[in-house]
């Protein structure tokens, strides 16, 4: 039976609307090849749950942001609001504390180390490099990730001999986004020049391309995941624009098929590197269908996944795991689950 004539009969689905053609060409592609294992990472900055899965109730996999709520860009899409749900760490004892409590009581396994940028795209982690140095030394399993934001290559080896694992950061494609939503005064090579001191290092390098970032319209991703193509990253993650961050207005939803084309494009640009959905997108029937075809497409994770995305799992054959964890970072403590094609000849 056709994936289109099988996700009708998927419950959590029975109301979405899928793209016919877009639906056969991500079956057509995925025709004799061996179905990829695809992860659904749970990580505990927000509390979570599915009708299919189920959220974690410890605090293993926490989000840090140095600036607590503030940031100098103000961006138009985010206006702050990604960081209201992070745990302030707004000095290095702060963090070292809240950090070694978690550890203690609630056997964290990890964190992200976030904040708010100043003016020119930056985050100051330098006086907190101590911190996850000595973290690291006295926890060697911990696994630390960070989002860097703009930087040289003499920041990004600090990171490096700190003990950081995994480096995040946005990739922009088009100059118009970086000026008009951003509000900067930077260029696209700058972005460029970031990811490459990146991956001078040896740290895990998992840039995102925000889809929709140009007030909902699809401008510059094609340019990002050429930029992301020609460098040797560990994995991309791809997130949709979340409107209602925004000012009222100022934004539209990305349209569902236009949100799969290009997961399909990235899965084709970088056949052998993880690609994976990360947190934000917009909620409702929207996320439920962008969902499903981020695994119709082939994509490798997807955090927070939406009702019916396991159902979409087991209908086109993929196996699954569940991870509590960070999408760009892989701990144990999964939850395994081997799938058989529910249409397997």
């Amino acid at each position: 039976m056709a994936w289109l004539d099988e996700l009708a009969g998927i419950e959590d689905l029975e109301d979405a609307e899928f793209d016919m053609d877009l639906v056969e060409r991500l079956e057509r592609r995925a025709a004799g090849q061996a179905p990829r294992p695809v992860r659904f990472s749970t990580p505990t900055f927000k509390e979570y749950s599915s009708t299919e899965l189920s959220g974690c109730n410890k605090n293993s996999f926490p989000a840090f942001s140095i600036t607590a709520g503030a940031c100098g860009l103000n961006c138009d899409h985010c206006q702050k609001k990604i960081l209201e749900p992070m745990i302030p760490a707004t000095n290095p004892a702060m963090l070292d504390r809240k950090v070694r409590h978690l550890i203690e009581t609630q056997q964290l396994n990890g964190f992200l180390l976030s904040g708010g940028s100043n003016k020119r795209n930056e985050i100051p982690y330098g006086r907190y490099l101590s911190v996850v140095e000595q973290l690291k030394r006295d926890y060697p399993d911990l696994k630390i990730a960070i989002h860097s934001a703009l930087l040289d290559e003499c920041r990004a080896k600090a990171m490096e001999s700190a003990g950081v694992d995994t480096v995040m950061m946005d990739v922009i494609g088009a100059r118009e986004t970086i000026r008009d939503v951003y509000k900067l005064d930077r260029s696209v090579d700058d972005f460029e020049m970031t990811l490459a001191a990146l991956c001078s290092t040896s740290m895990e390098v998992t840039p995102h391309i925000v889809i929709g970032l140009h007030y909902g319209r699809i401008l510059g991703e094609a340019n990002a995941l050429d930029i992301v193509s020609r460098h040797d990253v560990t994995a991309l993650v791809l997130v949709v624009i979340m409107p209602f961050y925004a000012k009222p207005g100022t934004f539209v939803t990305p349209d569902t098929t236009e949100v799969g084309r290009i997961f399909l494009t990235a899965r084709e640009r970088l056949p052998d590197k993880q690609v994976l959905l990360g947190c934000a997108r917009p909620p409702g029937m929207h996320k439920r269908v962008t969902d499903a075809y981020a695994i119709m497409a082939g994509l490798d994770g997807i955090a927070f996944p939406a009702d019916g995305a396991v159902s979409v799992a087991h209908t086109i054959g993929r196996p699954f795991e569940q991870a509590h964890s960070c999408c760009s970072i892989k701990l144990g403590g999964t939850l395994r689950t081997t799938l058989q094609p529910s249409f397997a000849a």
